[in-house]
């Protein structure tokens, strides 16, 4: 039997369970209503990045075999198509029963037909005097030929009889205007703009027949190939990358969407002028963009909504970081460890804040993939460097769907004096770490941050992610030796501490479960425990698959695709994969080997697929803080024992609920409830917990 599946479809499940969280009437309602949204999303991204890439193969040679299945491009993209149109009917089934529940609460998206005389001639004068003005209809004929759609953008399309001529016409729905329209003496139930143009159209063709009308939304490869061989050395790169994203919006179209219906001629037709198949044609009853559900919620009374929301969480303080004291002086004296969104990322934003204040600091180093908008890490760098630290940031600009934020952030930054490195041609830079020297009595001391999620303030409390910060030495040169090699474009450098990708990441990993795989052949106690986001790496496959069978224990939580399979007799009968999606996105990266005390615990910005391991620069830490890696293995064990939010992989690529006698128990919830805790225990002792830090902080003074 085979212990691999095609990731594409694996990835698919991944969004099968998210659609279940919607449908999961354990969920509050608008919560529920926002992971619908996120599934809708989710899927406009996997069209645009994955089978963008398939329809190129397909294009480009259509005799490449995946691996993992043994499935040209056109037979995947034949089995993604079929697996999608299911995962329609789902989310239609769905999206009606909440919309339903909604409506009864006076909060959902109304339909036309249900609508009084009167809310009826409150939409025809709101189209005439709000929508129609704004509209650009566009009839296809020898002189007007069909227009280039954009890429995800709404349009209504109709065939129309125009003196007995018939044409077919399109008409962009304005993104410029207000989506949702309320509509009065219906409590905060509203209408969406493109439903008032498509009943209320033929206002706007007076003198034709609209024979038939729908709603279309196409999407387009984004799968974005930089030539950066076209980049001449002397040309700005920022420039090239705004260059290249100009393209995103014109690739060739990979999906159509059809709100309700679409009768055969139109079908045909749209699909001659896309270049697409029948097969690529989704009918969908939902509204075929669902992102108004968070404006929605957010315009929402506050009375009507609070009791559909999951209940107001703040990230805690890390009890090893008093806020009241220099933050400086505290990660010098211990090794801290902030667990994303249970605790708060503003330990690190104070101790970055600090360092571009701080007259010791000599310098800040710092790599970064994506960023919050009006990003407080910018500032502190800006800061930093108008105070005459030198400031080094190795942007990546090809973070997709970033780049232009990325872009922005390099030339503030830029402005302010900092010192800006780009990356590397065919390698992204995906890793999270920042280094701060500090010079005390003509000593150097580093202070070095690694990560498993990016230095974004808004993911920091929506991801779960590690946050490492040390003072040690030996990660401290090993961190030094990365950013110098990153400024001499040196992806080969050797570390002793820290995993680096290219150079010694999948190696690694590699001879950590050798370790294990002979440990369990001498009869020792041998265990791996895993957490990432995604599984796809075949070599790092075939050697679990290799520690399996030799009878080492392996617990893995994969969030996303997981292209191994489990529990196949003989094989994989030692590994069990468990999922977890719930409130917040499972982002962290763990790597434990070993059994109980001489487990070696590693947190890393990388997964274990190939892209990751061979084609992007990555970071892992090891933590050698007893009680830290005890933390550690404890949320991972709180992660397996999860019965609620946690799936468990089947040897058929399925995910089953968990059967359990315990007690139901949901990590994330459990982890909220313990940072709370861990906050009222160290109140407390908190005095003898710093007394050290400010008996020394005195005699300083």
């Amino acid at each position: 039997m085979k212990i691999t599946q095609n990731r594409e479809l694996s990835w698919l499940q991944f969004n099968k369970r998210v659609l279940e969280e919607a449908a999961d009437p354990r969920v509050p309602l608008l919560e529920r209503a926002k992971f619908l949204s996120i599934f809708t999303s989710n899927l406009d991204e996997f069209y645009m990045i994955r089978c963008g890439s398939l329809y190129d193969l397909s294009l480009i040679d259509d005799t490449k075999v995946d691996k993992k299945s043994g499935m040209v491009p056109s037979q995947q993209l034949d089995v993604i198509f079929n697996e999608t149109r299911e995962l329609y009917t789902l989310r239609d089934n769905v999206y009606k029963d909440i919309n339903q529940t909604l409506n009864a609460l006076q909060l959902s998206c109304v339909s036309y037909k249900t609508l009084s005389k009167d809310q009826e001639k409150f939409v025809k004068n709101y189209f005439d005097s709000d929508i129609a003005p704004l509209l650009s209809p566009q009839i296809i004929d020898p002189h007007h030929p069909f227009p280039h759609l954009v890429n995800k953008a709404q349009y209504l399309f109709l065939e129309i009889n125009e003196d007995g001529n018939k044409h077919f016409a399109l008409i962009p729905v304005p993104d410029f205007a207000n989506r949702i329209v309320y509509i009065p003496n219906y409590g905060h139930c509203y209408m969406l703009i493109e439903q008032i143009m498509f009943h209320c159209i033929e206002r706007l063709f007076k003198n034709c027949k609209v024979l038939n009308k729908t709603i279309i939304r196409i999407t387009r490869n984004a799968d974005i190939n930089l030539n950066e061989d076209q980049i001449d050395d002397d040309d700005d790169y920022r420039e090239y990358m705004k260059h290249i994203l100009k393209k995103r919006n014109r690739l060739a179209p990979i999906r159509l969407e059809v709100y309700k219906e679409i009768d055969s001629d139109s079908a045909k037709y749209v699909c001659e002028h896309l270049n697409l198949k029948l097969e690529q044609i989704f009918i969908s009853k939902a509204p075929l963009e669902l992102s108004h559900i968070f404006k929605m919620i957010d315009l929402a009374p506050t009375i009507d909504k609070t009791p559909l929301l999951y209940k107001p969480f703040a990230p805690q303080i890390n009890p090893l970081l008093n806020p009241e004291l220099p933050c400086i002086q505290q990660v010098m004296d211990h090794d801290v460890l902030l667990f994303y969104p249970y605790q708060s990322m503003d330990g690190f934003l104070k101790l970055l804040k600090e360092a571009s204040e701080d007259k010791h600091v000599v310098s800040i180093k710092i790599t970064i993939y994506r960023l919050a908008k009006h990003s407080k890490i910018v500032r502190y760098l800006c800061r930093a460097a108008e105070n005459g630290k030198d400031v080094t940031v190795l942007m990546e600009l090809k973070a997709r769907f970033d780049e232009q934020n990325n872009i922005s952030a390099a030339e503030e930054l830029e402005e302010s004096g900092c010192h800006i490195l780009y990356g590397f041609e065919n390698y992204k830079v995906h890793s999270k770490i920042c280094l701060i020297t500090y010079k005390d009595k003509n000593e150097f001391k580093y202070i070095t941050q690694i990560g498993t999620g990016n230095y974004n303030e808004k993911t920091s409390t929506m991801y779960t992610d590690l946050s490492y910060i040390t003072t040690r030495k030996e990660i401290g040169k090993d961190a030094v030796t990365f950013f110098q090699n990153m400024s001499m474009s040196n992806l080969e450098g050797q570390y002793q501490h820290l995993w680096v990708a290219p150079s010694n990441l999948k190696s690694s990993i590699l001879k950590e479960i050798d370790n294990q795989i002979n440990l369990a052949k001498q009869h020792q106690p041998a265990r791996i425990r895993i957490k990432m986001n995604s599984f796809t790496d075949l070599d790092i496959i075939r050697k679990i698959n290799e520690a399996s069978m030799a009878g080492v224990k392996i617990e893995m939580v994969i969030r996303g695709i997981c292209c191994l399979l489990p529990g196949i007799k003989n094989t994989t009968d030692n590994i069990t994969i468990h999922s977890i999606v719930g409130r917040y996105l499972e982002h962290s990266r763990i790597y434990c080997f070993g059994d109980e005390k001489d487990t070696k615990i590693y947190i890393a910005s990388a997964d274990c697929m190939t892209r990751n391991t061979e084609k992007r620069v990555e970071i892992g830490c090891p933590i050698q803080d007893e009680k830290l890696k005890h933390q550690i293995l404890e949320y991972f064990t709180l992660l397996m024992k999860d019965n609620v939010k946690a799936r468990k992989l089947g040897n058929d690529g399925h995910y089953k609920q968990i059967e359990s006698q315990e007690a139901p128990l949901n990590s994330q919830e459990q982890c909220m409830n313990l940072a709370i805790q861990m906050v009222k225990e160290t109140k407390k002792p908190e005095k003898r917990l710093f007394q050290h830090i400010i008996k020394s902080l005195r005699k300083g003074a």
